[in-house]
């Protein structure tokens, strides 16, 4: 009886403290813009001139990778790329166009540690694949190589995934996918190159083989270029019992190479 009387009391409390613990630790380390390092008001966000220079994408878009188009075109128009080569995956969608404005972001998240990032990058890849959420059954991050993985400490899909998991109220499973094999660095290769460099990279492991038969999967990574990352992913969780593969990527570059 006692406990139940004072429970809001120690509820309330405990909202207060914390409020007060995260203004103490704003004032001893304040928020810093994900871009250009200017003082913002929350952890995560952007200053108004860097929120101006992103290149989000919206529609009209290539109903199969996303790309953005130049002029309005149907909803289910392909560019000339998905036309002549069409992708593993049924489609992909990012959240805005990787170039020089955003790249500090996309670097900063995946080699300069700003993990703290992950939760307001994820909505924003949420937002994006809106379309998606309603056929999902799994989310899944693509992986990397154990040795990179220890080199650079986390996964930055990883991250992303169990963000989106929490958003999307769906589940996650961080290790469907494996590297089997160290890949070079996909940088500076053309579309060729790269679905040769990742070819059979990928595996599904054993105990997750169950939960991907008939189901939809969406596929989490950084940026996507070519799609060839995504796409060997896609081949391999198809080809191990899933029935569709979605891809959603933070950023993707304006140039099919």
């Amino acid at each position: 009886m006692i406990l139940r009387m004072i429970s809001p009391w120690l509820s309330q409390l405990s909202t207060t403290a914390n409020g007060m613990t995260q203004a103490f630790l704003d004032l001893l380390f304040p928020p810093l813009c994900l871009s250009c390092g200017t003082v913002v008001g929350t952890n995560g966000a952007l200053c108004p001139r860097c929120w101006q220079n992103v290149s989000f994408i919206a529609p009209p878009l290539c109903h199969g990778c996303g790309m953005p188009f130049e002029i309005p075109m149907n909803d289910k128009e392909l560019c000339p790329d998905c036309k002549d080569k069409p992708h593993i995956f049924a489609s992909a969608r990012a959240s805005f166009l990787y170039d020089t404005k955003s790249r500090k972001i996309v670097l900063g998240f995946k080699h300069g540690d700003q993990t703290h990032a992950a939760q307001a990058l994820a909505s924003w890849i949420y937002h994006a694949g809106e379309p998606y959420w309603r056929e999902a059954d799994i989310i899944a991050p693509v992986p990397l190589h154990r040795w990179r993985l220890l080199k650079r400490r986390y996964n930055q899909s990883a991250l992303l995934a169990k963000a989106l998991s929490n958003l999307a109220k769906k589940p996650v499973c961080m290790q469907t996918l494996v590297r089997t094999r160290a890949t070079d660095s996909q940088g500076h290769r053309t579309r060729k190159q790269r679905q040769e460099n990742v070819a059979g990279a990928f595996a599904v492991q054993k105990k997750y083989q169950t939960k991907i038969q008939n189901a939809c999967v969406v596929l989490i990574d950084d940026v996507m270029t070519t799609g060839a990352t995504l796409d060997e992913c896609a081949r391999t969780l198809i080809s191990s019992g899933a029935k569709k593969v979605y891809a959603l990527t933070l950023a993707r570059t304006n140039s099919r190479m």
